[in-house]
């Protein structure tokens, strides 16, 4: 949750970049999907160095990398610094997202079915929902609000990271890290028959996280009318934060209806959006992005649920890089193509765009989605 919030930390800042050192919305884009790539760049190539040095390492590592990242962004006067900045933090994030996730579900052994799939997904998008709050008020609030939030997440993550270092290692040290930065997309047999409705899962939830990332602002700004860095971190949270509740709603259900269930409510969401955003109406457009969270938690954890538990422990950190690579590519993707229309095209038509993607992965899901059988 540290790394994922220290992330969302520049976001309540990009309106201030914009006005102050000349950034523009397709600039933003071409961040996200730095922050994007640098993160399938770590879950492909570094994923399974965790089960060769031990998850601690490792994620120790992820946690010191992230708080790099801030420290750049203390700096952020244009493009480039503000590239690097997000450049690393999506290292860290890719790094965490296998390593940490795989910490927590290596230490989950016990608990109901439905925790594992809801840590595996919503530390993220809880993390990502109270990093934006945290920073939009210490920028609206408080002194040096180009600094202080970027201050405060870095002392954080140095803090978790002097905490983890005394935590008990869950893996042996095995020869073959080398070996194992070659990437490899290795899904376990027990897992693929429901990797295709879940992969269309994830790049359509996670392309709604890209789009909040990098036009949340500018829609709060151009289209919904308000300059306030609060607002901004609302629209952002709106679809992030209620993820947790789906997840834990997920466990209520079989993992087909989860998924079922949760993409009615995004494809329904993402229809809401795009009105919203064309008749600039700040309301409806967070009721939709609470709605489009609550059924991506649904999803997403319905789809780890079909996923994580029929894999063995050694085969958990490469599957996870496997689901978050598939997860960033589906952000990073649509925000670079959309960052590029966004110089022709009006930001309603681009957010009725992830609608229809939307609402094709609702399709694919609805046909195709199917649980695991019991295991003996």
């Amino acid at each position: 949750m540290a790394v994922f919030a220290a992330g969302a930390t520049p976001i309540p800042l990009y309106d201030t970049y914009g006005r102050v050192d000349g950034l523009t919305p397709d600039e933003f884009s071409l961040v996200a999907v730095a922050y994007f790539a640098c993160a399938v760049f770590a879950l492909l190539v570094l994923g399974r160095l965790s089960n060769h040095h031990g998850r601690r390492p490792v994620s120790v590592a992820a946690l010191l990398i992230a708080t790099a990242g801030c420290v750049t962004l203390l700096f952020v006067h244009g493009f480039l610094v503000l590239l690097i900045g997000r450049a690393l933090q999506g290292l860290a994030a890719g790094i965490a997202s296998s390593a940490i996730g795989s910490y927590a579900v290596d230490t989950a052994a016990g608990r109901p079915r439905w925790l594992v799939a809801t840590v595996a997904t919503a530390a993220s998008t809880v993390g990502l929902a109270l990093g934006v709050f945290i920073s939009a008020a210490l920028v609206q609030f408080a002194p040096a609000p180009r600094e202080l939030s970027y201050i405060l997440f870095a002392v954080l993550l140095i803090g978790c990271a002097v905490a983890l270092s005394t935590r008990p290692e869950t893996v042996a040290r095995t020869p073959g890290a080398l070996a194992a930065l070659i990437p490899r997309l290795r899904v376990p047999a027990v897992s693929r028959p429901y990797l295709p409705v879940a992969a269309a899962i994830f790049v359509a939830t996670w392309a709604f996280g890209g789009y909040f990332n990098s036009f949340g602002p500018s829609i709060a700004a151009e289209d919904l009318g308000s300059h306030s860095p609060l607002i901004a971190a609302a629209v952002f949270a709106s679809y992030m934060a209620p993820s947790v509740v789906g997840g834990i709603a997920a466990g209520r259900f079989n993992p087909a209806t989860a998924q079922r269930i949760g993409m009615t409510i995004v494809a329904v969401a993402g229809t809401g959006l795009a009105f919203a955003s064309a008749a600039g109406l700040l309301p409806l457009f967070l009721t939709a992005g609470v709605l489009g969270g609550i059924g991506m938690g649904l999803a997403t954890a319905g789809s780890m649920s079909t996923l994580l538990p029929e894999a063995e422990p050694v085969e958990r950190a490469g599957l996870l890089a496997v689901i978050y690579a598939i997860s960033y590519t589906g952000s990073a993707i649509p925000a670079l193509i959309s960052g590029q229309l966004s110089r022709i095209v009006s930001l309603p038509a681009i957010t009725a765009g992830y609608a229809a993607l939307a609402a094709v992965a609702w399709f694919v899901t609805l046909v195709a989605a199917r649980s695991p059988k019991p295991r003996s």
